[in-house]
């Protein structure tokens, strides 16, 4: 395997690595705020946008969704390997004892 497969490989492996939990936790998200709350008794602000049932359920999904990849992502970016003198990717007890 040469590196740019591998380079494709990692980028590939990244996005899994984001999108998988994060979609795991959307629908975690969304089986327990709606067991609790129905999408079609939600009313929202302003008389031009009342979105039907279904689109709760999705709109909500999404959202869950995105804010879990956001999670994810800034959880891999800082694990990431230590590059200069952060603290990122290293044992903060190691550099405290310094």
């Amino acid at each position: 395997m040469n590196n740019l497969e591998s380079n494709e490989m990692s980028k590939v492996r990244y996005w899994v690595l984001v999108i998988w939990p994060a979609f795991l936790a959307a629908c975690l998200l969304e089986a327990l705020v709606f067991a609790m709350v129905d999408p079609g008794e939600v009313h929202w602000p302003g008389p031009t946008f009342q979105p039907s049932r279904q689109g709760g359920y999705a709109m909500a999904f999404f959202s869950f969704w995105l804010i879990s990849m956001a999670c994810s992502g800034l959880v891999l970016w800082l694990a990431k390997p230590e590059q200069g003198n952060g603290l990122r990717g290293s044992k903060i007890s190691d550099k405290l004892a310094d």
